[in-house]
């Protein structure tokens, strides 16, 4: 492949990126190395985001606040312990568009997920069905059967599930169709922000506002959507939202997750597991058996939140803090429309784009097929990775590309379609 073949390209990619506000973002991650030295193309940030450089120090001041102070760095430490999980609160609640009792830090996504259907999933013998996609995570397809069963209803019957078009993607017109038809029976409706295998993005607030209208709750899972898209959760109005922190979030594998609780159910008597870190702080330590929650979102919380594994979430969502969601949204439309475009001219005919191509119906990752029998799609993947481009593979026959507005770049769209192409070149010659 020819340099001439990518002229424009590489032009368009060198300006964008020489034009780009964010570019020093990019210094403040550990980006993986090549064997020669040279920096990976790493578009996996849909998977597992990377290590943001202050993250070591972060951690190394709550070991040596351990060391000196023991349990007195519960309050004495450089960020004390006890209230730490506040420390996260106004820059978690920016980033999703919450008021900052909305939001709270704490456990992993499919716990909060649960937590939550103990309070919003409320059965009865008329109303006792949950709406998700059929293609939805598994753990959450895990979660919600289980919710359903525990309850005595039957998946079977109690689970709806919505169809995708080939390409994995779900018109808004067929959810709406489906709250509206089924709405009367339906207690919850669980859907994702962004789609993990097709990175379709949903439209929250017309969500929320047809299921409220048929007397269903909301919830949405926002493992690709946070820290992906410009969130606004208080003004959406669903109920409650869960999401994940070591994709977009860049806080390190099984971070602690994030949670949000709408407003008008802060001082609700919602049924809740309870544990005594979600006790009111006020009266938290006079150790009494009876349980008064907190208000807001912190009443759902269990345990005293875990030090070392939430400090790196700290760190990162100060970056974000810094960046800007709207900035960085307004990067990954710019970034992400340049994937698509050099995709669809130098690459369509190896890959099919199965990702919505209008930008308010994606994020930043582009969900991609390979041309021609099964195998293939395995063997470009493979390819990929030995050239140094990280993605990743999702059965049965999806390529996730995502390039990253903190850390990734034009430049490194064009070397993942240079590889693709340098592979279609080998393949058809073999």
């Amino acid at each position: 492949m020819t340099h001439n073949n990518f002229a424009a390209a590489e032009a368009l990619a060198l300006q964008g990126d020489a034009a780009d506000p964010l570019a020093a973002f990019r210094d403040e991650f550990l980006i993986p190395r090549n064997a020669d030295g040279s920096d990976q193309v790493y578009l996996c940030g849909n998977s597992l985001g990377l290590q943001p450089r202050a993250v070591r120090e972060a951690l190394i001041q709550e070991l040596d606040d351990w060391k000196n102070l023991a349990v007195e760095a519960h309050f004495k430490g450089r960020h004390p312990w006890m209230p730490y999980h506040e420390f996260v609160r106004e820059d978690l609640a920016a980033l999703v568009g919450a008021l900052p009792h909305e939001v709270v830090a704490m456990n992993s996504l499919t716990v909060n997920l649960h937590l939550m259907m103990v309070s919003f999933y409320q059965p009865t013998a008329d109303r006792s069905a949950i709406l998700i996609e059929r293609t939805a995570f598994p753990s959450d397809h895990h979660a919600v059967a289980s919710q359903i069963r525990f309850h005595g209803f039957d998946p079977a019957t109690a689970l709806i599930q919505l169809e995708s078009d080939a390409n994995g993607v779900i018109s808004d017109a067929s959810i709406l169709h489906a709250i509206e038809e089924h709405g009367d029976r339906i207690a919850l409706v669980l859907l994702p922000g962004v789609q993990f295998l097709s990175g379709q993005a949903f439209d929250l607030a017309a969500i929320t506002k047809a299921a409220h209208l048929k007397g269903c709750r909301v919830g949405f899972d926002l493992a690709h959507a946070v820290g992906n898209l410009d969130l606004h959760l208080h003004d959406v109005g669903c109920d409650f939202a869960v999401w994940c922190s070591y994709k977009y979030l860049n806080s390190g594998p099984g971070a602690v997750a994030g949670c949000f609780v709408h407003e008008r159910h802060a001082r609700s008597g919602l049924p809740r597991f309870a544990g005594w870190w979600g006790h009111d702080p006020a009266t938290r330590f006079q150790m009494r058996p009876q349980f008064l929650p907190a208000t807001g979102a912190d009443g759902w919380q269990l345990s005293n939140p875990p030090i070392l594994a939430l400090a790196p979430v700290r760190v990162s969502l100060a970056i974000f803090r810094r960046a800007g969601m709207t900035e960085l949204r307004r990067k990954s439309e710019t970034l992400t429309a340049y994937f698509d475009a050099l995709i669809r001219e130098h690459a369509s005919d190896v890959l099919d784009i199965a990702t919505p191509h209008e930008a308010e119906r994606r994020g930043c990752q582009l969900s991609l097929r390979v041309k021609g029998p099964r195998e293939a799609g395995r063997s470009l993947h493979d390819h990929l990775h030995a050239s140094g481009i990280i993605v990743d593979w999702r059965e049965p026959d999806v390529i996730r590309a995502a390039p990253t507005p903190l850390y990734n770049r034009h430049i490194d769209c064009l070397r993942f379609v240079r590889a693709v192409k340098d592979w279609a070149t080998h393949h058809a010659q073999t």
